[in-house]
């Protein structure tokens, strides 16, 4: 039985068939192994017939991976040529596939045709990967689970835990939503064209979010401002969000939090605490 998926050929027939020429802007390099699309399907653990989220299918690799692995697909794609183009590559390889298609920035998406999706399983423009997670996870909570290919510096990032050297504000604002582990490494090779950099796969589990009495708003504020000067202790740094110094250290000290302690030391969950002190002073 032959393939449905897109292989390194069938990848550059269909750009050129559609005047498609990859652009770094959009962050566009295509998947064409299919080892590695459905070793990516098998990462994501899907329940049987789980309906996923997928964000810049591009030319259809990985969509055509979830499709043939009986997953329903809502494809989210900024580019207007490839939007159109992508039913009519489903329908030929895999005619009825269960596919629903949305022309739309993902950063600007609010809603989603009906059923909502549950997983998010996307090979992510480098460049807006972590807004996109962020964006997503808040505004859709019906996403439970993802499994996200981003730069490997990225995903270190993403699953960095407090102490850390890459630890940051993408670290704590993903902890908010949900635990983020190492899925796996992907080579370069398997792109077309092949990026400068190496990717990973970031698997991501919704959980709740800390107790507090702030918003999560006032808490991605706290985080904002403990890492724009990484260098200075939270004291110091948090001396605009709460006023001055002292009264930084006030709050510090009111969260059990020591006031020497530098931002990358706080887990989520200290940020929460401390934000739910501010609101109720």
């Amino acid at each position: 039985m032959t393939s449905p998926l897109l292989g390194p050929v069938d990848i550059r027939a269909l750009a050129a068939e559609l005047g498609v020429r990859p652009t770094k802007t959009l962050g566009q390099n295509f998947l064409h192994d299919a080892n590695t699309i459905r070793r990516i399907v098998r990462s994501a653990e899907l329940t049987p017939g789980e309906r996923v989220l997928e964000i810049g299918p591009g030319l259809g690799s990985l969509t055509l991976g979830l499709l043939e692995a009986g997953h329903p697909v809502t494809a989210v794609e900024i580019d207007p040529v490839l939007a159109q183009a992508l039913p009519r590559t489903v329908d030929a390889r895999l005619p009825g596939a269960p596919l629903t298609t949305v022309g739309a920035d993902a950063l600007r998406l609010l809603e989603l045709p009906e059923p909502a999706p549950t997983a998010l399983v996307a090979n992510l423009p480098y460049n807006v990967a972590v807004p996109v997670v962020l964006h997503l996870l808040a505004t859709f909570p019906s996403l439970r689970s993802g499994l996200v290919m981003v730069q490997s510096e990225v995903a270190d990032r993403l699953v960095a835990p407090p102490g850390s050297r890459t630890y940051g504000v993408p670290s704590v604002k993903a902890a908010w939503f949900a635990a983020a582990t190492r899925a796996g490494a992907v080579g370069r090779a398997v792109f077309w064209p092949a990026p400068n950099v190496d990717s990973a796969l970031v698997r991501l589990v919704r959980h709740e979010p800390p107790t507090t009495a702030a918003t999560r708003q006032q808490v991605f504020a706290v985080v904002d401002a403990a890492f724009a000067q990484r260098r200075k202790t939270l004291r110091s740094a948090l001396a605009g969000w709460a006023g001055s110094p002292a009264a930084a250290e006030e709050l510090l000290r009111g969260a059990g939090i020591d006031p020497q302690a530098r931002g990358e030391t706080l887990g989520v969950a200290d940020y929460a605490r401390l934000a739910g002190v501010a609101v109720n002073r």
